[in-house]
């Protein structure tokens, strides 16, 4: 019965399926990191993943422009699990409280998952295996743009599958 409610409270909630240890490493980050690629309306990416010894370990961010980021090869890290990057600054035009189809192609591609922190505050993580976006925490849980307009790309959802996050961004 117990492993029951387990297994659906996993299901259920797409932030108690991730490792627990990931997600601290990777809101410590963005913690961080988001204010200054807000400051800086500029991407910042990278990877984490396991150093030769087994620890959860994360790669320096790599600077990107204000709407992409290519993140350098990580030295640390033997087996990358994930990317991370944000969004930068708040911008009216760009659908940044989303990850872009090329954050999730790009994770797709590289066979990994991402997280994306987004300018108002939201942390969304891309899984590839499932075909799903989800988000861990929304508004407000990381630090966020001033400037952020809530609700200019209407309702958004906690989750989507592929399919439905494209017809999203093409909204």
């Amino acid at each position: 019965m117990k492993h029951t409610l387990l297994i659906a409270l996993c299901s259920a909630t797409p932030a108690l399926a991730q490792d627990t240890a990931e997600v601290t490493l990777i809101k410590s980050i963005f913690e961080t990191l988001n204010p200054l690629s807000i400051a800086e309306n500029r991407e910042y990416c990278g990877y984490i993943g396991l150093d030769d010894a087994g620890n959860l370990v994360a790669s320096d961010p790599t600077p990107g422009d204000d709407a992409s980021c290519l993140s350098d090869d990580p030295v640390e890290i033997t087996v990358i699990t994930a990317s991370y990057h944000t969004h930068g600054g708040y911008a009216e035009d760009y659908a940044s409280e989303l990850p872009s189809a090329d954050d999730y192609e790009g994770d797709e591609a590289e066979g990994i998952d991402g997280y994306v922190a987004t300018p108002g505050g939201r942390l969304w993580y891309i899984d590839t295996l499932d075909e799903t976006v989800s988000q861990i925490c929304g508004l407000g849980c990381l630090p966020s743009d001033p400037n952020f307009v809530p609700g200019d790309l209407g309702i958004i959802q906690e989750s989507y599958t592929y399919d439905e996050f494209i017809v999203k961004l093409e909204e």
